[in-house]
């Protein structure tokens, strides 16, 4: 995990969960295999509780998924909080997981993503994506959540000591929006209809 990720989640929490430190939040974790560091640390904080998921079991992996496209293991409208960092570069469908980013999350759920828009080719298995502000936030009009930020970090900065500013990491915070009634029925139909037509196509395209 390197500094800058690490700095850009501290940020997120500061500024978005400072005011909720006594909830009972459900924080989820996506790409959560401690390779190299993890965020538990950040957000393993009673009355929070904070789960790792991730497709390979091991340090802190508290969910396994079995399909990294339809997270059986997760129920919906669930999580208050859905975190990931230097995950979606290696996800090779990611515009799926967004959709089931939305799902999980309950109303009002906000979602922190942090991606390399730089850096060097690392297969974990796989290295398919980099990411710019405008790429996240098409990702973010996709799922139909609030854009609250996204960013990129341009410019070197002289706190990180580690190779971190060689990712030049690019962040998205956004809220799933709290609609009710006949919207909010809408929009599930919409989103469980997309799901099925574009699981359908990868699975016919990678047969």
């Amino acid at each position: 995990m390197h500094q800058s990720s690490l700095d850009n989640m501290l940020a997120f929490r500061e500024n978005y969960l400072r005011d909720r430190k006594d909830e009972p939040l459900l924080i989820l974790d996506l790409g959560s295999l401690d390779v190299n560091g993890s965020y538990r640390p950040c957000f393993d904080l009673p009355p929070w509780r904070y789960r790792g998921m991730d497709m390979s079991l091991g340090e802190n992996v508290d969910i396994l998924l079995q399909d990294p496209y339809l997270w059986r293991e997760i129920p919906s409208g669930s999580a208050d909080i859905l975190i990931s960092g230097q995950a979606f570069e290696h996800i090779e469908y990611f515009w799926i997981t967004m959709l089931e980013i939305a799902r999980v999350l309950k109303p009002g759920g906000l979602c922190c993503i942090i991606a390399p828009s730089g850096g060097y080719e690392h297969r974990y298995p796989v290295d398919c994506w980099r990411f710019y502000p405008d790429g996240f936030r098409a990702l973010a009009r996709f799922a139909r959540f609030e854009i609250l930020d996204a960013s990129t970090q341009w410019e070197p900065d002289p706190r990180h000591t580690d190779d971190s500013d060689q990712w030049r990491d690019t962040l998205l915070i956004c809220r799933k929006p709290q609609l009710s009634g006949v919207a909010a029925w809408k929009e599930r139909i919409r989103r469980c209809l997309l799901l099925r037509m574009l699981r359908g196509r990868m699975r016919h395209r990678t047969a």
